[in-house]
């Protein structure tokens, strides 16, 4: 960061590199959007209220926050003798002959949350942390109060528990999978088409399908500047990206989930982009960017 830089501008360049990271490590550790966005908020918050000027890693600094802040949440959740599977639900708003169409949010909410209710609050930080985020367990032993070795054994119980859940979380926790996707969503999120395009491989192709009756057909692009063009008027700062199960991107707007986003990568770079997208719960949403 820009030791030379004012405050409030130190803290809007923090919020363009770090936030959409932010969000995503609350929503691996909370399964709720919301929640994800409120925990990034206040940690953005605490960070605008910090002598910037002081802190040498700014990312790190905001890790620790959020993570405490989930931490906060999933004790205090635990305190109300919500059940796990409750952590982070939100009532979903009534629709239409719900019988009749299918939608995103039943599937994908359900999937995340059949691994997360598995671990205790201690064992999904420790997990989330070391091994979807890289944090050292020295780290995470700052963070939620507990020796080094304690905290290794909790991220080694939650993986055990996470090998027999589905979906299977290996492609999720691969290290090149999690670095691309970041450098995506955050792209998507800042409307970054130089930095959505520098991610994509040269021969990379998408594909979109719409969930409707009767169905679309599937619109189909070829070439980083077609797709990260064709994204950006959908994945842009008034939408949420986060990493869901089986390697997909949730994409939310208005806390409500709308695309599943699935990422094929090689040598580092996206090679292949599948989307499934909800036109119901997509409606009355701008596009980021007007079709040319």
């Amino acid at each position: 960061m820009d030791h030379s830089q004012s405050p409030p501008d130190r803290v809007g360049e923090a919020w363009r590199r770090h936030h959409a990271y932010l969000v995503n490590l609350a929503y691996q550790m909370l399964g709720d959007v919301g929640h994800a966005e409120d925990v990034a908020q206040e940690a953005f918050l605490r960070l605008s209220r910090a002598d910037v000027g002081d802190i040498d890693d700014v990312r790190g600094w905001l890790t620790v926050v959020a993570s405490r802040l989930c931490l906060d949440h999933l004790g205090s959740a635990r305190a109300r003798y919500e059940r796990p599977g409750d952590i982070g639900e939100r009532a979903a708003p009534q629709r239409l002959d719900p019988a009749d169409r299918v939608t995103l949010d039943g599937e994908i909410r359900t999937a995340l949350l059949e691994v997360l209710r598995r671990l205790s609050p201690g064992e999904r930080v420790a997990f989330v942390l070391h091994d979807v985020f890289g944090v050292p367990f020295d780290g995470i032993a700052r963070i939620v109060g507990r020796p080094a070795g304690t905290c290794r054994q909790l991220a080694r119980r939650a993986r055990t528990k996470c090998t027999a859940a589905q979906p299977k979380l290996t492609d999720v926790t691969s290290a090149e999978h999690q670095l691309v996707t970041e450098k995506f969503t955050t792209a998507c999120a800042n409307g970054d088409i130089a930095g959505l395009t520098a991610v994509l491989d040269p021969t990379v192709w998408g594909v979109g399908t719409v969930l409707a009756e009767p169905p679309p057909p599937p619109q189909v692009n070829h070439g980083p500047h077609a797709v990260a063009t064709n994204l950006l008027r959908y994945l842009g700062p008034d939408v949420t990206l986060v990493s869901g199960p089986a390697g997909r991107v949730l994409a939310f707007a208005d806390r409500r989930l709308f695309a599943a986003i699935t990422l094929t990568i090689r040598g580092g770079l996206v090679a292949k982009i599948e989307a499934v997208a909800d036109p119901v719960a997509r409606a009355g949403l701008t596009p980021a960017v007007e079709p040319d």
